[in-house]
Parts: C-alpha cells; sequence; structure tokens
C-alpha cells in the first residue's frame, strides 16, 4: 500500500461538482481507499491557463496502484468529466488530477513526474496539502509540505464552506 496525494483541480463548468465526481471517482478506485480530501480553495489560474477561476484541492489515498496504472485510472476520471484527450496545454479544465506524492517514490518518465515537478512552487497546492497533511515530507527536497508553503509567505483564508476568498 502507498500513501499517496492527488491534486484536483476544476476551472470549467460547475467546478464544485467536477471536483466532487473526481472525489468519488477517487473512492471507487481499485484497491484503493480515499483516506481524507482537503477543502478546496479558489485562485486564479496560473502558468497561462485560460478560463475562470480554479477550485483546487488534494485527496490522500492509499492505493495499492502502481503509479503509472494509477495515472491510467486518473485520466479515465477526467475523461468521464469531459476534459479532451488529449488537451491542448493551458486550456480550460472541467478537471484536473494530478498525481504530488507516492510514498517515497522518485518516477521520471515522459508522461509521468513524481513528485509532481512544480508542487513546491504552488501555493494552490501547498495549501490544500498542508490542510490535511502539513508532516508530509517531498522525497527530493526532503522538507515538509508546511515548510514548503511558509517559504512561499502568507496564505489565503479559507471560508467555513471550504473555498478561499
Amino acid at each position: 500500500m502507498a500513501r499517496a496525494f492527488i491534486g484536483i483541480g476544476s476551472n470549467l463548468g460547475d467546478r464544485q461538482q467536477h471536483c466532487a465526481r473526481a472525489q468519488e471517482g477517487l473512492a471507487r478506485l481499485p484497491r484503493t481507499t480515499l483516506v481524507r480530501a482537503s477543502p478546496f480553495i479558489e485562485t486564479d489560474p496560473q502558468e497561462g491557463v485560460a478560463g475562470g477561476a480554479f477550485l483546487n484541492g488534494v485527496a490522500e489515498i492509499q492505493t495499492e496502484l502502481a503509479p503509472h496504472v494509477l495515472l491510467g485510472h486518473l485520466q479515465a476520471l477526467e475523461a468521464a468529466t469531459g476534459r479532451a484527450t488529449p488537451h491542448p496545454p493551458g486550456s480550460a479544465r472541467p478537471i484536473d488530477l494530478d498525481i504530488l506524492l507516492y510514498g517515497d517514490c522518485l518516477v521520471s518518465s515522459p508522461d509521468l513526474t513524481i513528485p509532481h515537478p512544480r508542487m513546491a512552487e504552488r501555493r494552490f497546492v501547498l495549501e490544500p496539502l498542508v490542510a490535511i497533511a502539513p508532516e508530509v515530507r517531498h522525497p527530493v527536497l526532503q522538507v515538509t509540505a508546511e515548510t514548503l508553503l511558509r517559504r512561499l509567505g502568507a496564505t489565503a483564508w479559507v471560508d467555513p464552506e471550504g473555498v478561499a476568498r
């Protein structure tokens, strides 16, 4: 069993519904248990991505699926939510699912990099991750998620319904 963290984001259509369906899909994956999910935060699109504001969150799972098999299931969940496959870089997306961490595994292949290559620079990843697992360590940088977030500075406020303002 591996402890893995999945980034969940949506900036197209009914964002809350897409994110909720993604969490439900994660809970139904074979040989996988959804352990917990963070509150969602609302953020502006980053890195030139088209569309409106994102809802972003992180889910923790326990899985027996190998990293590439897990990736295939995540891509199937994205396709079931209406995300084009392949999707043009920078396009708006009803759902975006990324493997952020997979235990202490390091994966570097053309279609998958673990840990996620830009997670340490992305507040929209680190805030939800710290909300559920501040102690989890980045296997390359060897620091906790909480330390990575602190390095980015002040955090956003999350309202009682789980959406940052």
